[in-house]
């Protein structure tokens, strides 16, 4: 990772613990919306660049339609969410309980995969999984609470922008082979 990439990920991390704090201290409906919009533009973004990806590079690749099934499905995510903002939030919830399990299951096969295969680390990933798991199940013992759902995805942002931030000041690991 090169000194600009690290500079670029501390700040990045450092704007994601910052909205954190202030969805954790307001939850508001304001927030609420504000959430769904970033989240949406996201994923639309990874989406389009996902999709654009496989058009100039990666049909010429093994395994480059996955990337281009990747791209449709994010993009599709990315509109499901932006639909979202007027819905109940129960839904909400109960999205965020699918998108935290989910994640938290692939999390803690990759570290588990990682650990024997003896690559990487795979302690970082497998906490990252766990802490995904204890968010969806937050999530559903407190489905009924009406600002549940922005202050478990606070969390849950707060978490990735240390990771983030952690992962600025990490070394990057390289082999050399002779």
């Amino acid at each position: 990772m090169t000194l600009f990439q690290r500079i670029k990920r501390f700040f990045i991390g450092l704007i994601m613990l910052v909205v954190a704090i202030v969805f954790i201290v307001d939850p508001s409906d304001e927030a609420y919306k504000f959430v769904i919009a970033v989240l949406s533009l996201g994923l639309a973004a990874k989406g389009i660049k996902d999709i654009f990806f496989y058009f100039t590079m990666a049909r010429h690749m093994v395994g480059g339609k996955t990337i281009l099934i990747q791209g449709v499905i994010v993009l599709d995510f990315a509109l499901l969410t932006g639909s979202l903002s007027d819905v109940p939030k129960i839904y909400i919830l109960l999205y965020l309980i699918v998108i935290h399990a989910f994640s938290g299951v692939v999390e803690v096969l990759r570290a588990m995969e990682a650990k024997r295969a003896v690559e990487g680390p795979w302690k970082m990933k497998f906490s990252h999984g766990v802490i995904n798991f204890l968010l969806a199940i937050s999530c559903l013992v407190f489905i009924r609470q009406t600002h549940t759902a922005l202050i478990i995805y606070s969390i849950g942002l707060a978490y990735s922008a240390l990771m983030r931030i952690g992962g600025a000041f990490r070394r990057t690991a390289f082999i050399l082979i002779k």
